[in-house]
């Protein structure tokens, strides 16, 4: 893991004593997403790893809670455009229930990172205006406001109209630009001219006042002392946020900047937009805790350097991710990055949940015992990967549950399958498949009890000339009377885990 390496060396280098502050953070205007869990899980690695070196550090997650709803994200009534200017926090939850609109939606993450082993700290951008935590850094932003104007325009390239504001103003519950006038630190109180034209007074002590974007990053990095922040590459543009926000500490809050660590977007496999949550595009982060293990989210995300783009395939991605990680963890002779990246993946993972066993022959041994964990062991247990089954009989319980969910969300069609419970629906056989089917019965009924997958494999390729049937006309029968498509997993180990009494009398058609 080298770009982690050269990260944490650079931390190091910058803060040699002491405890390393990593800072996540985002809005909760909608749903997050898999794209959200990059930077989490990012911070959470770097956090790991500077432990790993003998140091101190911790991870807090900063949720600005108290900016305003812009947009109503899909699956949210209509009737919250009335809400639209509003603090995140100050909006009832969509479910009716006692939550803000703000706690409605952090849930979701909160609970991701509670499943994925992240270890964070929230913290609520409410909770600190309102207590006054800011109080220092909005007398410093508005006492030097030339200063930050000149940063703003020098850095970002444009010029500031004479209107621009440095603050938000709540007014009657909702966040408004207004021009400011004067600043009071003795009274903690700032005149700013209210969309009439006429100047008004406020408290900024308890949160009425917030400050604008640009200059609020910055002010948390100085309160806080951030040392280290994993943010989407949007950010990370010349003349951004970022590059504004290192200016502000050198001119206005007179400190270094974190260490910046931007990080590419995740697409969904064929997508050129990112994810986005007000679109309800993409994976959202509870979903994708709940089809994929922990381990494996964190692989797929802590494989490659941050700055590379991901894409996310839910359903051959998915197959290949979970093979790639158990061969991973089996692989005799890992190099030390690979150790360290397994260290990273798996740190806080109390149980293996990523068997030995092939992820699309778990898929296909869960379906053809009709879902029943305990059978599907005994399936698996009467073929090639009986040792392991055997071995894994715990872990493999567990991975289950992920199977369950990814096929109850994201498995395709033409992965999907379950028993014919008769023959009744199956019709359009003709008599040479029903004379295939009866001889290929006759041969299963023959077969050796240890008889694997490659035995069932050969012995429907030797009836391929004798039948007259092409290969898939004889698959499209097969699948027919056992599951009822025309199409199905790969035929020979799906034959080989099938009860074999009942697979005779169904090749024979008596049931």
């Amino acid at each position: 893991m080298q770009w982690l390496n050269q990260l944490v060396d650079e931390i190091e280098k910058q803060h040699p004593d002491g405890e390393v502050l990593v800072q996540s953070g985002g809005s909760p205007s909608g749903a997050y997403h898999l794209g959200h869990l990059r930077e989490l899980v990012t911070a959470d690695a770097i956090m790991l790893e500077l432990r790993r070196r003998g140091r101190k550090a911790r991870h807090i997650y900063f949720s600005d809670d108290l900016d305003a709803l812009r947009k109503i994200p899909v699956n949210i009534p209509a009737d919250y455009e009335k809400y639209l200017g509003q603090s995140l926090c100050d909006i009832p939850a969509p479910d009716n229930s006692k939550k803000s609109y703000a706690e409605y939606f952090l849930q979701d993450l909160v609970d991701a990172c509670k499943t994925l082993g992240i270890e964070v700290e929230f913290i609520h951008s409410h909770q600190k205006y309102r207590a006054g935590f800011f109080v220092p850094a909005v007398e410093r932003s508005l006492e030097r406001l030339d200063k930050a104007r000149e940063a703003l325009e020098v850095i970002s390239g444009r010029k500031l109209d004479d209107e621009w504001s440095p603050i938000q103003v709540n007014e009657g519950g909702y966040l408004k630009k207004r021009p400011f006038v004067s600043l009071d630190a003795g009274q903690k109180t700032i005149t700013f001219m209210n969309k009439d034209g006429k100047k008004q007074v406020t408290s900024y002590a308890k949160g009425e006042v917030k400050l604008d974007w640009r200059l609020d990053w910055p002010a948390r990095w100085w309160l806080m002392e951030i040392n280290v922040e994993p943010f989407g590459r949007d950010h990370a543009t010349k003349g951004g946020s970022y590059d504004t926000g290192v200016q502000l500490m050198k001119d206005v809050f007179e400190a270094p900047a974190p260490l910046p660590v931007p990080y590419d977007f995740i697409n969904m496999a064929g997508d050129t937009k990112k994810m986005s949550a007000s679109k309800g595009t993409g994976l959202n982060a509870s979903e994708g805790a709940s089809i994929m293990p922990a381990e494996v989210i964190r692989y797929f995300i802590l494989r490659s350097e941050p700055k590379k783009r991901l894409y996310f395939d839910p359903v051959e991605g998915v197959v290949q991710l979970m093979d790639e990680f158990a061969a991973l963890s089996a692989k005799p002779d890992k190099t030390a990055s690979e150790e360290q990246l397994l260290y990273v993946c798996t740190h806080g993972q109390g149980q293996q949940t990523v068997s030995r066993v092939p992820f699309s022959h778990l898929v296909a041994s869960y379906q053809a015992s009709l879902r029943d964990v305990a059978k599907t062991i005994d399936v698996i247990k009467r073929t090639e990967h009986a040792k392991v089954a055997e071995a894994d009989a715990d872990v493999i319980k567990r991975e289950l549950a992920f199977i369950d969910a990814w096929l109850e969300k994201r498995a395709p069609d033409d992965v999907k399958f379950a028993l014919v419970e008769g023959l009744s629906t199956v019709t359009d056989l003709n008599e040479v498949q029903k004379t295939f089917l009866k001889t290929l019965g006759e041969r299963v009924a023959a077969a050796p009890k240890d008889a694997d997958g490659e035995w069932f494999h050969k012995t429907v390729y030797d009836l391929k000339d004798s039948s007259g049937l092409a290969p898939k006309d004889m698959f499209a029968a097969l699948y027919q009377v056992i599951i009822g498509k025309k199409s199905g997993p790969r035929a020979g180990y799906f034959l080989s885990i099938l009860p074999r009494d009942w697979l005779i009398d169904r090749l024979q058609l008596k049931r």
